[in-house]
């Protein structure tokens, strides 16, 4: 779009629509015709070209130095109104689509908090010269009052906000807890096809403690590992039974269940970036990964010395008793350590407990309050314990497992707070991790606030003071000029 001449005048002047050009910026600190151009590149009537739009913020940003009002186009009008339509369907949609993410924000702002706290007086600061610029221009007293008062009032609250800021990782190096191991979620599924061979033995080789997996029992009984209730998302079961693709995976036999193709849906939907860059040695790896069963899990977990975590699922199995007593049997007749043996599922536990005495239990729940059981294990999500009760339940020697704990910074808070293992899609990330993030002790911490607090308030008193200064002679100069301009006017009378 381009600006005509003939169009801008129209808009500045001919058809008194806005100030004329020789009474703008009028001791304002621009020319007249510098201020003329501006406006009329900024907001004059635009014509259709093959470049389109060529307004730029930065002409309003000159505007606004040369003190001028901005003549909006109402194009301009109508794409603020757009913007602010498009601002608003983002958080409803954000808000519908990370429902359960948003329940990560308090730990969020636990880990980023004494960095928000600092960013944010800095930010506020640097808004002290045109909230001084502007209180200074306002003539209403009560304008006055109140902005200055919304100004200092949020300063107050930034100043004395890490009264309310408490972050676990806000402790001397020297009292930090031992780092949590990992449980492969599914094995290492962001490196291979998730609860295949080729998944563990990923996992064991990044050092994890427990393989974390789901175990279902086939139609003629034996327990195999998958997550879903149904074959289709992890494994070629549409073109092998394309009549029982949308079955339930416990109808098929295990002889059925060996014929599937367990891996190559890995390369070809990528549930994770980092399927892309597997090498060709793993490529080929995948494409043969097969069903595994409880069985083959045992004897790899056996191998390695390491511990197995699993739900055994449907729970709402009318069968679910008998489906319990198979892979209690399944893992008696594999020979492994029972201590190696993480029992997650809760249906049926008491019978469990009584058959194989030496069974780890863990609990999918938080201890109830005046509990009077003994509880050594708990399995939760991330979200649902507070840093507060983590440390509590590390006092009373119950080890803590979150889920699904997959990024550096969660990895380090929990870390600090003293989490005794993570369930990881990520074990090769977090393994490498030699201590959390950051770790910053209390004292510092304090004196960082401090300071950064009183360097702020001495940059917000000189900016209000320097600009009362420039005012003040703008005023007098002002003053000085309407006197000469009336005696010279009072001289040509004569």
């Amino acid at each position: 779009m381009i600006c005509l001449p003939w169009q801008c005048g129209e808009d500045f002047g001919l058809d008194q629509r806005g100030p004329a050009p020789h009474t703008m910026a009028k001791d304002e600190g621009c020319c007249n015709s510098c201020a003329t151009c501006l406006l009329c590149l900024y907001s004059c009537r635009w014509t259709r070209s093959k470049k389109g739009l060529a307004t730029s913020k930065l002409l309003a940003l000159c505007l606004y130095l040369c003190h001028q009002p901005l003549k909006l186009h109402w194009l301009h009008k109508a794409l603020l109104v757009l913007t602010a339509f498009l601002v608003v369907a983002a958080f409803v949609g954000l808000e519908m689509e990370w429902a359960e993410q948003w329940e990560s924000a308090r730990i969020s702002l636990q880990a980023t908090g004494p960095f928000l706290h600092i960013g944010a007086v800095v930010g506020m600061t640097l808004l002290a010269w045109p909230v001084a610029n502007c209180f200074y221009r306002t003539s209403h007293s009560v304008l006055k009052v109140l902005l200055l008062l919304l100004y200092l009032g949020a300063m107050v609250a930034l100043y004395l906000a890490p009264l309310g800021i408490d972050s676990p990782c806000l402790l001397e190096y020297s009292q930090l807890p031992p780092k949590p191991t990992l449980a492969g979620h599914r094995g290492a599924p962001m490196l291979a096809p998730e609860n295949t061979l080729m998944s563990f033995q990923k996992a064991v080789n990044c050092g994890v403690h427990v393989l974390e997996t789901d175990v279902l029992v086939s139609a003629d009984g034996v327990p195999f590992l998958m997550h879903d209730e149904k074959l289709i998302r992890t494994t070629n079961v549409q073109e092998v039974f394309p009549t029982r693709a949308h079955a339930n995976a416990s109808t098929f036999n295990w002889t059925e269940l060996q014929q599937l193709d367990a891996g190559s849906w890995f390369l070809q939907k990528r549930p994770f970036l980092t399927a892309r860059s597997v090498s060709g040695e793993d490529r080929a790896l995948a494409c043969g990964q097969q069903i595994l069963s409880l069985k083959q899990l045992l004897g790899e977990a056996m191998r390695h010395n390491v511990s197995i975590m699993f739900d055994l699922r449907p729970e709402e199995d009318p069968q679910y008793e008998q489906l319990v007593n198979v892979t209690v049997e399944t893992i008696l007749q594999s020979g492994i350590s029972p201590e190696l043996i993480l029992w997650l599922p809760d249906g049926f536990r008491e019978q469990v407990k009584n058959r194989v005495p030496r069974f780890q239990q863990v609990y999918g729940r938080k201890r109830l309050q005046n509990e009077t059981e003994e509880r050594l294990h708990v399995n939760l999500p991330y979200q649902n314990l507070s840093t507060t009760e983590i440390q509590e339940y590390r006092r009373d020697n119950i080890s803590v497992n979150l889920y699904v704990v997959n990024t550096p910074w969660l990895f380090s808070l929990l870390w600090c707070a003293g989490t005794s293992s993570v369930t990881t899609n990520a074990c090769q990330v977090l393994q490498g991790m030699k201590r959390p993030l950051w770790l910053l002790p209390r004292a510092t911490y304090q004196m960082i606030w401090i300071v950064t607090d009183c360097v702020s308030l001495l940059l917000i008193g000189w900016a209000f003071l320097l600009l009362k200064k420039w005012s003040r002679r703008k005023e007098s100069a002002g003053s000085d000029s309407d006197v000469l301009l009336t005696k010279i006017h009072t001289l040509l009378l004569e």
